[in-house]
């Protein structure tokens, strides 16, 4: 930690020097001036409020050779004439956000119980009518305890049905994601945002339709409702949308605090979500009554964020990206070389990953690793996160014989720990630094030191904690290796900070789209690896998936000194500093 303290302090000692240096030339440069004002040879126009010096003013006028370096932060410039309710902001998101997580956090546990209870319903009906002599006792919706579904039939239909919802949202959010979040450069925030909530909204009335009526709906509908939230990004792109939202108003320094907020209100959905639907539950004696709740909160949320909250896109801006994206389209539509085989590489899915890899004017081999490595980093952190979430479970039940209520416990305790340290650590760690060491907060140049300590040291805290569960032989220790874990919360929103400071605004959709496809199939890839490890492995070596976890982020923890500090696309000139 010395260490680290003693590079970002001689990064701010050479800041320093530099800044020293541009006022020296900025005196020299006005004596020059004085002299031939004195002798006539200029006039000097009286200061006005907008001509008049003030704090933040550049010391020096930019010359041609420096147009380049561009402010990649123009949100208080576009939108400072505006009163305060047009002008875009964090604190428009961050409440109907945190509400939106309470209700995704509260509406897992029910889901997957009404999934069982459907599939259940629908075998004893094809038993009943394969054996006349079946007796079919009636499924409680209600909340009940259904004894009769705890069979592994029942237990096998219901994995291998999830198994294909998260199949089916994934991949097809898969293809949306990169998609919406280009689009969001072109025509604005919120306007995907909207879509999204849309598609998150027929998935939920579709669910309401066959909790009430089983008997004539089918539980295969709930795959179409999960093709209709998956087409229109699901929570990932909701969420990609939300960091751009974020991004378009938030300085480059300040926004892994502001991704941090938005984490915090993710996992305080995830910790306290459950724990006020199974009060729902407890109190009405319907499940149904989560659902009803979830679609009111998103149809709400839809209808804020389109008719209150300011746009965060300006028109300037979005005109500015329409007209890049027809320019590119026109290029290619005029390539002689254009044809149908172009056309068909044209639909690859991974093809919005080339914002990660940047060529022509203006980038560098130094700006290509970094993004590369910052989104294999930042997948690899999602993707355990989620790949891991249920084996842990599952893992603990095996282990130390945990029941719902501990399992809840453990999950509230973990998450509590992550909430504060996105929430109250990481905030006032940022205030502190970036005052104390003199970091430059306008200017988009690169994921600075502090940035990569933040994201080094999260990632080391993962591995211990996935370490700790390794070697935990008790409920105790699996507890305390949860919140060492939980500490690594922080890496995320960090590292989708640091991926923004690499571009000029008008690619912040685009990139944080393609971080959402990552997302996307490491929703999909990660917990299909790691359950199938810890299956072929329980009863043997039943820590072995915990193996795999911890090497994993021992390898997101090496590949992130690879990433250099002060890296960022040139709009103008393929220089850096």
């Amino acid at each position: 930690m010395e260490n680290t303290d003693s590079v970002i302090e001689a990064e701010a000692a050479l800041e320093q020097r530099a800044l020293r240096q541009d006022r020296n030339v900025h005196s020299e440069r006005a004596g020059h001036q004085a002299a031939k004002v004195a002798g006539g040879g200029i006039s000097v126009p009286e200061e006005t409020g907008e001509h008049r010096l003030h704090e933040e003013s550049p010391l020096l006028p930019r010359e041609p050779a420096d147009e380049g370096r561009k402010d990649s932060w123009s949100g208080g410039d576009d939108f400072a004439h505006l009163p305060w309710h047009k002008r875009p902001s964090i604190y428009w998101v961050l409440g109907p956000f945190f509400i939106v997580a309470l209700a995704f956090g509260g509406s897992i546990t029910p889901k997957i119980n009404l999934i069982l209870q459907l599939v259940c319903r629908q075998y004893i009906d094809e038993r009943s009518i394969a054996e006349p002599g079946f007796t079919r006792l009636p499924v409680d919706f209600n909340g009940g305890d259904n004894d009769q579904c705890r069979i592994p039939e029942v237990q096998s239909r219901v994995s291998i049905f999830t198994l294909w919802i998260n199949l089916i949202t994934g991949l097809i959010s898969a293809f949306a994601s990169p998609k919406l979040g280009a689009l969001s450069d072109r025509y604005g925030r919120k306007k995907i945002i909207v879509v999204t909530s849309a598609g998150t909204i027929l998935a939920e009335i579709i669910t309401i339709i066959a909790a009430t009526h089983p008997e004539t709906i089918n539980v295969e509908w709930l795959l179409v409702g999960a093709a209709l939230d998956g087409l229109t990004g699901s929570f990932i792109v909701a969420m990609a949308i939300t960091n751009s939202y974020v991004t378009d108003c938030t300085p480059p320094a300040g926004r892994n605090v502001a991704f941090g907020l938005i984490h915090g209100c993710l996992f305080s959905g995830v910790a306290f979500g459950p724990i006020i639907a199974g009060y729902l539950v407890k109190y009405t004696g319907k499940i149904v009554i989560v659902f009803y709740i979830l679609l009111a909160v998103h149809t709400s949320f839809a209808i804020f964020i389109g008719f209150v909250v300011p746009e965060s896109v300006s028109k300037k801006r979005q005109l500015a990206a329409r007209e890049k994206h027809e320019e590119l389209r026109r290029d290619t539509q005029q390539d002689s070389t254009w044809d149908w085989i172009n056309q068909l590489r044209s639909l690859n899915v991974f093809a919005p990953l080339k914002v990660l890899w940047p060529t022509g004017e203006g980038s560098s081999p130094a700006l290509r690793r970094n993004l590369v490595f910052l989104a294999a980093v930042d997948t690899i952190v999602f993707g355990v996160a989620m790949g891991s979430m249920t084996v842990v479970i599952i893992y603990t039940n095996y282990q130390f014989g945990w029941k719902t209520f501990e399992s809840s416990r453990f999950m509230s305790i973990v998450n509590a720990c992550r909430v504060f340290c996105l929430l109250v650590v990481m905030p006032l760690l940022t205030r502190w630094v970036r005052r104390t060491k003199n970091f430059p907060s306008q200017k988009n140049s690169g994921s600075d030191l502090f940035d990569l300590s933040i994201i080094r040291f999260a990632v080391l805290f993962d591995t211990i904690g996935y370490l700790g569960y390794t070697l935990s032989r008790s409920g105790s220790m699996m507890i305390l290796s949860g919140s060492i874990a939980a500490i690594g919360g922080v890496a995320s929103p960090t590292l989708q900070s640091a991926l923004t400071k690499h571009v000029p605004p008008e690619q912040t959709g685009q990139l944080l789209g393609a971080s959402g496809l990552l997302h996307a199939l490491a929703r999909v890839v990660a917990p299909t690896v790691f359950n199938a490890i810890y299956a072929a492995t329980v009863g043997k070596f039943t820590q072995t998936v915990f193996v795999c976890l911890t090497a994993t982020f021992g390898l997101a923890f090496v590949i992130s000194w690879v990433v250099q500090p002060h890296v960022y696309l040139h709009e103008d000139h393929g220089r850096e500093d």
